[in-house]
C-alpha cells in the first residue's frame, strides 16, 4: 500500500487522537483492560455509527477512498466532535470546499489593504496571508509589538512568532492559551493544503525550534476564530484589554485582516 497523501495521513491520525479521547462511560460503554475509561476501540465506532470495521480502518489508514457525507458524519457524532473539528474533517475527507485551496498568488497583500489598516488608526490590525505570514500592519500594532518591524521578511510569520519570539510571550498575558488556539485555528485553516511542499517545511521547522509547538501539533487540536476579549502586557502602558476580530475583504479573500478594538 503506498504512503496516505498529507491530507489523507492527517485525516487518519486526528481520527485515531479522538477516537482514543472518547469517554467510554458516554456510549454506555464498560471500562476496558485494567479499567481504562477512556478511548473506543476501532470496532466499537463501527458498531456505534453503523461504519463498516474496514472501510472506517481504511480512513485510519489514510487510504485513498472517498467517504459520504454521512459516513463522516456519524464516525463524528460518535467521536464527539465538536462544530469546528467537523468541519476540519469534512474538508480532510474531501467533502467541503477547504479555506483557500490554493495560496499561489496571494502572498503579496494590495494596497487597499494596507490603505484600510492605516485608517484604523489607534486600533492595532494587522494583515495575513493564508500560510499566516504577516504581510502588512499599521503603527498602532507596531506600538503594540515592535518586533514586527524587525523580523526579517521571510521569519514573519505569525504562527512562528508566537511560538519563537520570547517578546511575544511576554506581550501575552494568556500565552498558553492563546498559543493553543492560535495553533487550533491554523491547523483548521490549512487543512486542505497539508500536502503543499512549502506549508510542509514550514510546520517541520517550527516542530524543530518549538518544543510547545511540537506537542500541540501532536495533539491535533482544532478550532475556529471566535472574536473574544484580548489582554496584552503593552510595552509602555502595562495592562491594555482589546476585542479581538477579523476580516476578510471581499475582493482579498486570500487575506485576514485582524483588528484589535478597545473594551468598552
Amino acid at each position: 500500500m503506498s504512503q496516505p497523501s498529507g491530507r489523507r495521513a492527517e485525516l487518519g491520525a486526528f481520527l485515531r487522537a479522538r477516537r482514543e479521547q472518547v469517554v467510554r462511560s458516554d456510549h454506555g460503554l464498560p471500562p476496558v483492560g485494567r479499567g481504562r475509561a477512556v478511548g473506543l476501540r476501532r470496532e466499537e465506532v463501527s458498531y456505534l455509527s453503523g461504519v463498516s470495521v474496514t472501510w472506517y480502518t481504511w480512513l485510519e489508514q489514510g487510504r485513498d477512498i472517498n467517504p459520504s457525507a454521512q459516513v463522516v458524519d456519524a464516525v463524528a457524532r460518535v467521536l464527539g466532535l465538536n462544530d469546528a473539528e467537523r468541519r476540519y474533517v469534512r474538508s480532510l475527507a474531501g467533502l467541503a470546499p477547504g479555506l483557500l485551496l490554493d495560496a499561489a498568488g496571494t502572498d503579496e497583500m494590495p494596497a487597499h489593504v494596507q490603505h484600510l489598516l492605516d485608517a484604523l488608526g489607534d486600533n492595532p490590525a494587522f494583515a495575513l496571508t493564508p500560510n499566516w505570514r504577516i504581510a502588512g500592519w499599521n503603527g498602532a500594532y507596531e506600538r503594540l509589538y515592535p518586533n514586527v518591524a524587525r523580523i526579517p521578511a521571510q521569519e514573519r510569520n505569525l504562527l512562528r512568532v508566537v511560538f519563537t519570539d520570547p517578546a511575544v510571550r511576554e506581550l501575552l498575558a494568556d500565552w498558553p492559551e492563546t498559543s493553543r488556539r492560535f495553533l487550533g485555528e491554523f491547523r483548521s485553516e490549512t487543512a486542505a493544503r497539508l500536502a503543499d511542499p512549502e506549508l510542509t517545511a514550514f510546520v517541520e521547522r517550527l516542530r524543530a525550534e518549538s518544543p510547545e509547538f511540537r506537542a500541540g501539533w501532536a495533539r491535533h487540536d482544532v478550532g475556529g476564530f471566535t472574536s473574544r476579549e484580548r489582554v496584552f502586557n503593552h510595552p509602555d502602558d502595562g495592562l491594555v484589554r482589546y476585542e479581538h476580530h477579523q476580516l476578510r475583504p471581499s475582493d482579498a479573500p486570500g487575506v485576514q485582516i485582524v483588528a484589535y478594538t478597545p473594551v468598552r
